[in-house]
């Protein structure tokens, strides 16, 4: 049941919020709704002009900001939270009319972009303040460390979780002292500018950040080759791409990439509980998330109850993209969206696969609602068992115990989350630690790390480099500048004579230090 919302925010908060965008050419494109597949707004086109001009800005801006100091952005970014508490309803409609998500999907969202501003906003200080380091010959060098914002950082978004995304890469940036240029995907533009607009009237200087929408091969590359670090959230072929360019200029980046991501299902489950995490892990905003699970493996002793809670949760799926909380499941957001689910699906189907629930697209909900679907004999020669699908199919496989499970979960290229549900969190840690992924969630899909934004959030193997939230998300806007001062209380040696004089010294200091245990 459930499609179209109940209501569409006036078109002058379109033409508001369309303003705050850098784009000169008079070009626009039509960005769709999922909830009808209707036009929801005519966006403006950038040029990579005006991305040189922003960049040009943004650094100017970027000077004052780094002066203004921590405690002036702390109080900046503090208004910013508050202001998004107060306007976040209009956040959520944003989000649930790009992508098509539920509303509660679309509240993860804003509930990230909350506890990102405000982490940063009161960790910055701490983690960027510097402080002295031992020196090399203690008490007569002394030796300091400051950070230096490393200038301007250019962030390129995906559709799905614009909000979140945005805020992860943009806030740490601007708390470190860091200006930002913002690719946005045109499916999430006006959420970002919606975002960004909270941030300007908190006090966030109009240049610091800018956000432009256009062409990758345009826009997106005029950022990669013009900003001092860049940030990007996508397919790990465009990824690898990035790097390189970021590699040929000696600058910085940090890129989150593709997934195809396990959730283990261990023999000591409850199956009803295992089944709708698993519902969740897999499903939430239609499996159009970087960690949402694809590959389902379930102990041999537990798939027959487990699968069948699994299908009975999903037989009937609830799907909507409605501004109220009745949809369980929403949209997948694009017609290209639908035709790589369907490509998945097609293909796999045709080489043996057989579906367990779902596989119907329905457009008596929505243009590119698509139903659930679990998958089962899957085989290696299927695109669904290696490609990462990124929306509303997945595999379910039975295996032979845990170290079958783990191994099986381990052989994919990618690595950025995974799941381990067992009715022990003690022999589910266990295994998480066996597991090859930047993030392992117990007993939970995604949201435990996801929303852990003092914890590093990452991939490994193909799935990425750089990490985004806590202190590592902050340092990488940063170069560590040592500066070290000789107090001259010990003459350093200069000469010859001077090296035989000071040498028995010197070996003398370094087993005194090895005998106190001083570093």
């Amino acid at each position: 049941m459930l499609n179209a919302p109940a209501r569409t925010p006036v078109p002058s908060t379109y033409d508001a919020l369309l303003d705050d965008l850098v784009a000169s050419t008079g070009r626009t494109v039509p960005v769709p709704t999922p909830s009808t597949g209707e036009t929801l707004v005519e966006l403006p086109r950038s040029s990579a002009d005006d991305v040189r001009g922003a960049v040009s800005r943004a650094r100017l801006a970027q000077l004052a900001w780094a002066r203004a100091g921590f405690a002036r952005r702390r109080d900046v970014l503090l208004r910013a939270h508050d202001l998004l508490l107060e306007r976040r309803e209009q956040l959520l409609d944003l989000a649930q009319l790009e992508s098509g998500k539920t509303r509660g999907q679309a509240f993860e969202e804003v509930f990230a972009a909350l506890s990102v501003t405000r982490w940063n906003a009161l960790k910055a200080r701490s983690v960027l303040g510097g402080g002295r380091r031992r020196g090399v010959v203690p008490v007569a060098v002394s030796t300091r460390v400051r950070y230096r914002p490393k200038g301007v950082v250019g962030v390129i978004t995906p559709w799905n979780y614009a909000v979140a995304l945005a805020a992860m890469d943009v806030v740490p940036a601007l708390a470190a002292g860091c200006a930002v240029v913002q690719k946005a995907d045109d499916q999430g533009a006006l959420s970002i500018l919606a975002l960004r607009r909270a941030y300007i009237d908190a006090g966030v200087p109009e240049a610091l950040w800018a956000v432009v929408a256009g062409e990758p091969g345009e826009v997106g590359e005029a950022v990669t080759d013009e900003v001092d670090y860049i940030c990007f959230t996508g397919s790990t072929a465009t990824g690898r791409r990035i790097a390189e360019k970021a590699a040929r200029r000696l600058v910085g980046a940090s890129l989150e990439l593709g997934g195809k991501n396990a959730l283990l299902v261990l023999d000591d489950v409850d199956a009803e509980q295992a089944a709708a995490d698993a519902a969740y892990a897999c499903f939430s905003s239609m499996g159009q998330l970087c960690v949402s699970a694809e590959r389902i493996y379930v102990d041999r002793r537990v798939a027959e109850p487990f699968t069948q809670a699994l299908v009975a949760r999903l037989s009937d799926p609830r799907i909507g993209s409605g501004f109220d909380h009745d949809a369980d499941y929403g949209s997948l957001a694009t017609a290209s969206q639908l035709e790589r689910v369907r490509a998945h699906l097609d293909d796999a189907l045709a080489k043996g696969a057989r579906v367990l629930v779902g596989g119907r697209h329905r457009p008596d909900l929505g243009p590119w609602a698509f139903e659930p679907t679990v998958l089962t004999d899957v085989t290696p020669d299927m695109r669904v068992s290696t490609e990462e699908t990124f929306g509303a199919v997945v595999s379910l496989s039975v295996v032979d115990g845990e170290t079958e499970a783990v191994l099986v979960a381990n052989e994919s290229e990618y690595g950025l989350n995974a799941t381990v549900l067992s009715g022990s969190t003690r022999r589910g840690s266990r295994l998480a630690t066996q597991i090859d992924a930047g993030s392992v969630n117990v007993n939970e899909g995604y949201r435990g790390s996801f929303g852990s934004v003092d914890a590093p959030m990452g991939g490994l193997k193909q799935s990425g480099i750089g990490r985004r939230n806590g202190r590592e998300g902050l340092l990488r806007f940063v170069d560590p500048v040592t500066m070290s001062v000789n107090r001259r209380i010990v003459g350093l040696p200069h000469s010859g004579r001077d090296f035989a004089r000071m040498i028995p010294l010197f070996i003398l200091l370094a087993r005194v230090l090895r005998g106190i245990r001083r570093a």
